[in-house]
């Protein structure tokens, strides 16, 4: 490019952020900074000048001769697509947060199985030994030998599988595509398979985008058919679950427990704090709940902000873009 190229950071942090990528991007670039639920107007006009627009959000990009990448510094776009976006704008997310959700999950996993800070170290400070021999327990339950089924095989996937292979497990994956994952995944089906998954599954952990052929994809049909002490966990969007089904099963014990870090409900300015379902999870024993921040690290974030610095010096050099999810068609 023969001009200095102009970047929209649009939202709450975009200052810091923009700080952040001149100082790592390789390239020469103009940073804009907007908050746009603030500065609406603002942002119509700024984005008018940008060759990029980074952020994120429920706001309309206006059509524009000079944008040409609409980058998101996260992963989940269910709120766009492509008739969103002027003709020609390449659409981009960002990962880096897989690893970091995995050890979430993996963590999950381990505390049903061993129950370290639920019911050993609760009890040692209760009762001491409470009466036994050290030779007779209490005893709890190994990851070896369980298996774990995928839906949605992908980036967290693919490092879900990796740490429960470490710990000894069998893994089972399905995802509208099977790909080869060598010695990853013992039995990788399509979709159309998941019946067979959750059959099987001690850990069915869901990592599926949230779409219209998703959505509810596990109900009561699929809990139904799970063992009575299978455990389901959730990292991909709360709707992929059937709510009403995934309660039922949690409530009436059907299944043995869940890990839940997506959910139903999330605040809003009309209701700042609300409970994260219409169903009283938080009073259920056999939840680990947490407020959809599974993937949040300062490591991530960093990892997350230096992928864009990447892709903007991509951008300026001329260079394939990386992580394209759609091209605009408005």
């Amino acid at each position: 490019m023969s001009e200095k190229p102009t970047a929209l950071l649009a939202g709450k942090n975009s200052i810091r952020r923009a700080d952040f990528l001149a100082a790592t991007t390789e390239t020469d670039w103009h940073f804009i900074s907007c908050d746009v639920t603030e500065e609406a107007e603002r942002f119509l006009e700024a984005v008018a000048q940008a060759d990029v627009v980074i952020g994120g959000g429920r706001f309309n990009v206006p059509p524009t001769n000079r944008l040409k990448l609409y980058q998101i510094p996260f992963t989940g776009y269910d709120w766009i697509t492509a008739a969103d976006l002027p003709k020609g704008v390449v659409f981009c997310n960002t990962h880096e947060h897989e690893t970091t959700i995995a050890e979430h999950i993996l963590l999950g996993m381990l505390e049903f199985q061993v129950g370290l800070m639920r019911d050993t170290d609760p009890m040692m400070r209760q009762k001491s030994y409470n009466g036994r021999s050290i030779s007779a327990g209490p005893m709890h339950r190994e990851l070896r030998g369980r298996t774990v089924g995928i839906v949605g095989y992908g980036h967290i996937g693919r490092e879900v599988a990796r740490r429960c292979k470490a710990f000894g497990m069998s893994v089972m994956a399905v995802s509208r595509t099977v790909r080869d994952e060598g010695d990853l995944v013992d039995w990788y089906g399509t979709v159309a398979e998941l019946d067979k998954l959750v059959i099987e599954s001690d850990f069915i952990v869901v990592c599926a985008p949230l779409d219209d052929s998703t959505r509810g994809m596990i109900g009561t049909d699929q809990f139904a058919k799970m063992k009575a002490d299978a455990i389901i966990c959730n990292v991909a969007r709360g709707e992929v679950i059937d709510e009403a089904a995934l309660y039922a099963a949690l409530a009436g014990n059907r299944i043995r427990g869940g890990i839940l870090d997506v959910w139903y409900t999330y605040p809003s300015k009309k209701a700042p704090n609300p409970w994260p379902s219409r169903f009283p999870f938080q009073k259920l024993q056999n939840v680990i709940l947490s407020p959809h921040n599974s993937a949040w690290t300062e490591e991530m974030t960093t990892r997350r902000w230096t992928f864009v610095a990447r892709q903007l010096d991509r951008f300026v050099r001329g260079e394939s873009l990386q992580n394209i999810c759609f091209v605009g068609e408005a």
